[in-house]
């Protein structure tokens, strides 16, 4: 008989590679751990570690094991927390992985609306861009992702073992600064982005900076990009300093105060889908529908903004 415990034990130590750093991670001691891994062992009967030296190597019986352990632990995950809100022994938790511009738009109305409707909820956000988030989601260490991905992008597929809730179309629009050639006095006006080759560039996060240098190389150029961060305000400052442009979703820039920048409708038109996805099992919970309905009504929220 697999026990979930050990299960949790192993991926810490296939994940630390050692009993004391496992020990660590789960707030218990080097022996627990150990004694946990010779129960496994011999439930599973065979070797599952091969101890050489001060690390841990799996054996391909581990790793088979650490390959399923995600889904199972995401089973009994599911299972633990229908039964305790049919139950009424607490309204549930929820751990949520979202990009940064999303946590600073999306989540913040989501996760009030989901207070006031559920004080018992609890929520844990941790913030990771795309596809760690949803790897996070697939090995079991989060419970909803908020991830995008762009029209017409390559592996349009790789969400289909996923619940998937849309939430809002993001577009991409250019940044210039305010004294730029490009600027519209009424903050209204669209640019091809080839009138921008000759610019300096500033790009963002490394998967935004991908989709605008193949923008950019499908209107005949290559970006000269001066700066890159992944943090949207500087981008923001540095565009508005006058140091070049940049093309940023409008999420990011509903983010952040843009000052001493205009935003510029970009043609052509390029857009990403942001969605909150989690795994079928979990899409059962209460706590993470709840996460869900609310993460879509702050979308339509913020859609009809703009």
């Amino acid at each position: 008989m697999i026990e979930a415990r050990h299960l949790r034990v192993l991926r810490a130590v296939a994940s630390t590679g050692s009993f004391s750093a496992a020990g660590r991670e789960l707030g218990c001691t080097q022996p627990a751990v150990s004694q946990q891994m010779k129960a496994l062992e011999s439930s599973v009967g065979t070797p599952l570690l091969v101890r050489t030296g001060r690390e841990m190597r799996l054996t391909q019986a581990g790793e088979a094991l650490v390959r399923h352990a995600a889904g199972i632990i995401a089973g009994l995950t599911a299972a633990e927390e229908e039964v305790a809100a049919i139950a009424g022994l607490r309204a549930g938790r929820v751990r949520l992985v979202s990009f940064p511009s999303g946590s600073s738009t999306l989540v913040p109305t989501a996760l009030a609306a989901l207070r006031a409707a559920h004080p018992g909820t609890r929520v844990f956000l941790e913030e990771s861009e795309p596809p760690k988030s949803v790897e996070l989601l697939r090995e079991g260490d989060c419970d909803v992702a908020l991830a995008f991905r762009y029209e017409g992008a390559a592996g349009a597929e790789e969400w289909d073992d996923l619940v998937v809730r849309p939430l809002l179309t993001d577009r991409l629009v250019a940044l210039v600064p305010e004294g730029h050639r490009l600027a519209r006095s009424d903050g209204v006006g669209s640019v091809a982005i080839g009138e921008l080759a000759r610019e300096s560039w500033i790009a963002g996060c490394p998967r935004c900076r991908g989709q605008l240098v193949e923008v950019c190389e499908g209107a005949g150029f290559t970006p000269r990009i001066d700066f890159a961060t992944d943090d949207y305000p500087a981008v923001v400052g540095l565009v508005g300093a006058g140091l070049g442009v940049a093309v940023l979703p409008q999420l990011a820039i509903d983010s952040v105060r843009p000052r001493g920048v205009r935003t510029v409708t970009l043609e052509p038109v390029v857009r990403r889908e942001i969605v909150a996805l989690t795994l079928p099992d979990l899409a059962q919970v209460p706590a993470v529908t709840a996460t869900l309905d609310e993460l879509a009504r702050a979308g339509a929220r913020q859609s009809a903004t703009r």
